[in-house]
C-alpha cells in the first residue's frame, strides 16, 4: 500500500516536547498568513467547539481504489471508533482511546457491516479478539488515526505544539498569487524530520495545496506536491474531501466519501462494536 503516514502534531509526542506552540520560534510574517488560514476555516473558536469527526481515508490509484478505512473521533474525549479489513478482507471494529492507547478489537462477520457504514436488517455478533490478537489492530488504529486525520485536518495544525513555521516566499501559478509557509518539528509525531509547505491562497486564504518531503525520502527529493479541492462546510468549519498528485505516471487521489461533523453522538457508538446506524455519513444529521 501507498507509504502515506504523516507527521501528526499534538500526537504521539516524546516527554520533552514543547506543550504549546511557541511564536518566538517562528516567523511572524509565517504566522500572521497562518492566522488568516483558521480564520478562513473558521475560525480558532470554531475549531475547539468541533467534538465529534466521523470520516473516511480512501486512496486511488488511476480511478481504483486500494485502501479504505473509517474513524469515528471524540476530540475532545481521545475516543475513537476505528474500522477496517484485515488482509483476508474480514472485517474489524477498533475501539481505542487515542491518548492512553489502550482498547479492544472486535472481528466482524463479512456480512456484518457494509462498506460505507450502512448496516444489514440482522447483523451477526461480533467477537472480541483476545489481547494479543488485538495488540496489532490497536497500533494499526493508532497510526492510521495519526495519518489520515493529518491528511484531513492539516491547516488546523499549523500551530501545533513543536512547530517551527518560517515566510518561504510567493509563488504564482495558474493566475493565482500564494503565499508559501514552512513547517518544521520539534520532537513531535511519528516522523519529526518531515517538513511540509503550505501552499495558501492569498484570495481565499484556504490552502489549495501542500508539498512535502519526508524524513525517509532519499537526499536531494523534490517535494511531493498535492492538490487541496473542493473545501466543504461540515457544521462550522471547513474540510477538503479530496487531495490529488501525479507521480511516476499515476494518479493518486486521497479521498474522504465520509466526512461528517457531530455536536453530540451516544456514548454507545465508542464503547461497543455495533453497526453503526445507516444514517451515519449521509448529509442528514451534521453539526451546525
Amino acid at each position: 500500500m501507498l507509504a502515506l503516514l504523516a507527521a501528526c502534531l499534538a500526537y504521539g509526542t516524546t516527554p520533552s516536547a514543547p506543550q504549546v506552540f511557541d511564536p518566538s520560534r517562528s516567523d511572524p510574517r509565517a504566522i500572521a498568513v497562518t492566522d488568516l488560514v483558521m480564520a478562513a476555516l473558521g475560525g480558532r473558536q470554531a475549531w475547539e467547539d468541533t467534538r465529534f469527526l466521523y470520516f473516511a481515508f480512501a486512496v486511488e490509484r488511476d480511478g481504483k481504489r486500494i485502501a479504505y478505512r473509517t474513524h469515528l473521533w471524540d476530540r475532545w474525549d481521545g475516543r475513537l471508533r476505528y474500522e477496517s479489513r484485515g488482509k483476508d478482507g474480514t472485517p474489524f471494529v477498533v475501539l481505542i482511546d487515542v491518548n492512553s492507547r489502550l482498547g479492544d478489537a472486535y472481528m466482524l462477520p463479512k456480512e456484518a457491516r457494509a462498506e460505507g457504514g450502512a448496516a444489514p436488517a440482522a447483523p451477526a455478533t461480533p467477537l472480541k479478539m483476545d489481547a494479543a490478537t488485538a495488540k496489532p489492530l490497536l497500533n494499526e488504529a493508532y497510526e492510521a488515526w495519526i495519518n489520515d486525520s493529518y491528511w484531513l485536518l492539516m491547516p488546523y495544525k499549523m500551530k501545533d505544539p513543536g512547530v517551527h513555521l518560517k515566510y518561504a516566499g510567493e509563488e504564482t501559478r495558474d493566475g493565482e498569487e500564494y503565499d508559501l509557509v514552512e513547517l518544521a518539528f520539534e520532537e513531535v509525531g511519528l516522523t519529526p524530520r518531515d517538513r511540509y509547505w503550505a501552499h495558501v491562497n492569498r484570495k481565499t486564504h484556504v490552502m489549495d495545496r501542500w508539498s512535502y518531503i519526508l524524513q525517509d525520502d532519499p537526499p536531494g527529493s523534490e517535494p511531493t506536491v498535492w492538490d487541496w479541492k473542493g473545501w466543504t462546510r461540515r457544521g462550522r468549519i471547513l474540510l477538503c474531501p479530496e487531495k490529488v498528485t501525479h507521480r511516476k505516471g499515476a494518479t493518486l487521489k486521497i479521498l474522504h466519501p465520509i466526512m461528517e461533523v457531530y455536536d453530540t453522538l451516544p456514548d454507545a457508538y465508542f464503547t461497543g462494536p455495533g453497526p453503526l446506524p445507516g444514517g451515519m455519513g449521509e448529509r442528514s444529521r451534521p453539526a451546525g
